[in-house]
């Protein structure tokens, strides 16, 4: 039942050519700047919108491959958590829940007990009677869950299914969908902007730009190596590009670092915000980076300060409140930017 899909739609000024695949029990998590074409591959994995070119297949049967076969979305085993849940406002939730079994032609009495199944299972069997405006985020959002899964659907596909909860809700409804997706048999597609919540909960990232896949792996990889400024900044760490004699990397912006492990020919090069010390003067003391920099900006940043430095290269510290005070550090200010070489890794670009 492996999901094998090239998706290509030509829609003017934007063209998406994305291959994907996923086996079953695989939850694949799409990523990228917006317009990049996440929502776009969505709408055509879901058949709301036709490929012009490509194809799609579930488990070897063609759902969409042109220019001669399309299945259009009521035929597609399919369930769908948008990102603001689209629950039926005059029906309870258990009728929420039945509405894709009764549109799929169960009986009333079928549909409901099966519905009853699920709300219990995701924990609202409580609130059955319950119309959505009654719910919290959670709880709506686990409506929306059992609605889609109900129907037993090959393909799951999960648009920001938790960027409407507030930040305590959210880390508590995400460890649930978690578990739930750990037992669905069939392919899950999740689309979201949210690294956490793509690293929690995906098997498998893949990250586009432009319309094009820039990179995937598992998630740890991925965070590891990244390939482009976007995932760097997605994950929080400083990339640059460059070429590799020995343990010296010539920057292609300017300036040059000294690395862990000797390499040669293009590479990436990364470390994390929190490996960059701030000096006033060039400092001393044991081998490591050490270049002029100027700050551009200062702001906070969860439980650190975050300082934006300009230089050769130009890099993103991550520094204690202590820091802050001790350099009294505003824009314009000329400062030493030093890591350790141990602290940056290169790889093949």
């Amino acid at each position: 039942m492996t999901l094998d899909a090239r998706l290509e739609v030509d829609r003017g000024r934007f063209r998406l050519g994305v291959g994907l695949t996923a086996e079953p029990g695989e939850v694949v998590a799409l990523l990228g700047p917006n317009g990049a074409g996440k929502t776009t591959a969505l709408r055509a994995l879901a058949g709301l919108l036709r490929l012009t070119g490509g194809h799609l297949r579930v488990g070897g049967r063609e759902w969409d491959v042109p220019p001669g076969v399309f299945l259009p979305p009521e035929r597609r085993p399919i369930g769908v958590v948008f990102q603001d849940y689209l629950l039926f406002a005059h029906l309870s939730a258990l009728e929420n829940v039945a509405f894709g079994l009764r549109a799929r032609g169960a009986g009333r009495a079928a549909a409901r007990a099966e519905a009853a199944r699920w709300l219990e299972r995701v924990g609202l069997a409580e609130h059955a009677r319950t119309r959505p405006r009654a719910l919290s985020g959670g709880q709506a959002q686990r409506v929306a869950l059992a609605r889609a899964l109900v129907t037993r659907p090959d393909l799951l596909l999960l648009d920001e299914p938790l960027a409407a909860l507030d930040a305590a809700t959210r880390l508590h409804v995400r460890a649930e969908l978690a578990g739930h997706l750990r037992d669905y048999p069939g392919h899950t597609l999740l689309v979201t902007h949210d690294p956490l919540d793509a690293m929690v909960l995906a098997d498998r990232l893949v990250v586009l730009e432009r319309g094009e896949v820039v990179q995937q792996g598992a998630p740890a990889e991925v965070a590891r190596r990244p390939r482009t400024d976007y995932v760097a900044d997605l994950v929080g760490l400083n990339l640059y590009r460059g070429t590799a004699s020995g343990a010296s990397v010539a920057l292609d912006g300017g300036g040059a670092l000294t690395v862990a492990a000797p390499a040669a020919g293009r590479v990436h090069v990364v470390f994390p915000p929190n490996a960059v010390s701030l000096h006033p003067a060039r400092p001393g003391g044991s081998p490591r980076n050490a270049w002029e920099v100027t700050v551009a900006g200062v702001e906070r940043h969860a439980h650190t300060t975050r300082v934006r430095l300009e230089g050769a290269p130009p890099v993103l510290a991550d520094v204690t409140t202590a820091t802050v005070a001790e350099l009294r550090l505003k824009p314009g200010d000329r400062l030493w930017a030093a890591v350790k070489a141990t602290e940056v890794s290169a790889y093949p670009a």
